[in-house]
């Protein structure tokens, strides 16, 4: 059974918004200020973790949509974007354009350009659950 055109670039894109997702937690600011307690540090720790377990999660997804043929997991990225998107302009409307937030805006188009493949041409009827 041969994988239509538009699965593999909604595949792709995704798991290349991932990747730049995973690069952007890793990468983050962790420098201790002055008023660093141990909590704040374990807490930073928490937040590195659980944005990891999430990237895994979604990877997981995309598998799921993409050669499992499920068609709930596609939902999911969908509302994920969306709420993501959301964040995003919120952090931009507080702080402007930074770096990772940069890096935010290309997996967020990354990921609207993947889903769009998804929902399109002969990705329709791939997906059957």
């Amino acid at each position: 059974m041969n994988v239509p055109r538009n699965v593999v670039w909604f595949e792709a894109l995704l798991y290349m918004s991932l990747t730049l997702d995973a690069v952007s937690v890793a990468f983050q600011d962790r420098t201790p200020k002055a008023d660093v307690t141990a909590q704040t540090i374990q807490m930073i720790g928490i937040a590195t973790m659980m944005a990891a377990g999430l990237i895994l999660l979604l990877v997981y997804f995309v598998w799921l949509a993409a050669q499992r043929r499920k068609n709930w997991p596609r939902w999911v990225l969908v509302a994920a974007l969306v709420l993501t998107v959301i964040s995003l302009a919120q952090m931009i409307g507080e702080k402007g354009i930074q770096f990772d937030s940069g890096i935010e805006v290309i997996s967020c188009v990354l990921t609207a350009a993947g889903l769009y493949f998804s929902f399109t041409g002969d990705a329709v009827g791939w997906f059957n659950e």
